[in-house]
C-alpha cells in the first residue's frame, strides 16, 4: 500500500493566510534565541535536570545523586540552562542552589509531558 504525499495537488495561495502566518515570525534574533532554548530541552541530561528542578532547588552535588553523573558534568549542563535563563541560582555559605527560572520553564516542561502522554497514550 503507498501512501500519497501530503501535500497540494495543485498551487493556491490564499494571500491573507499568508501575510497573517508572516506577522506571526518574530525576528531572526528572537527565532535564534528560541531555537537554542528548544534545543536546551532536547538533551535526555538536561531534561532530567529541569524536571528535577521542577520540584525544588538542589545542589549541583544533589543534581548529580539524582542523574548518577559527576558534578562536572552536571555543571556543564546548568551552565548552559542559566545562560539561556532556563534556571537561576542562590548562594548560601559554599553551596549554590539551582531552581527554574520561572513558572515558564514549568509550564513548558508540563505541557511537554502532558503532550507526550497524550500523543502516546501513557
Amino acid at each position: 500500500m503507498t501512501r500519497e504525499p501530503e501535500c497540494c495537488q495543485e498551487y493556491a495561495v490564499n494571500k491573507d493566510a499568508v501575510k497573517e502566518a508572516k506577522k506571526s515570525i518574530p525576528d531572526e534574533h528572537v527565532l535564534m534565541v528560541l531555537s537554542r532554548t528548544y534545543r536546551a530541552f532536547g538533551d535526555p541530561n538536561r531534561l532530567k535536570i529541569l524536571l528535577g528542578l521542577s520540584q525544588r532547588e538542589l545542589c549541583v552535588c544533589e543534581l548529580g545523586e539524582v542523574l548518577e553523573m559527576s558534578a562536572p558534568a552536571v555543571s556543564h549542563h546548568l551552565r548552559l540552562l542559566k545562560d539561556l535563563g532556563l534556571v537561576r541560582t542562590r548562594r548560601a555559605g559554599k553551596l549554590v542552589y539551582y531552581a527554574l527560572d520561572d513558572d515558564h520553564v514549568q509550564t513548558l516542561l508540563q505541557t511537554g509531558l502532558t503532550h507526550v502522554a497524550h500523543r502516546f497514550k501513557l
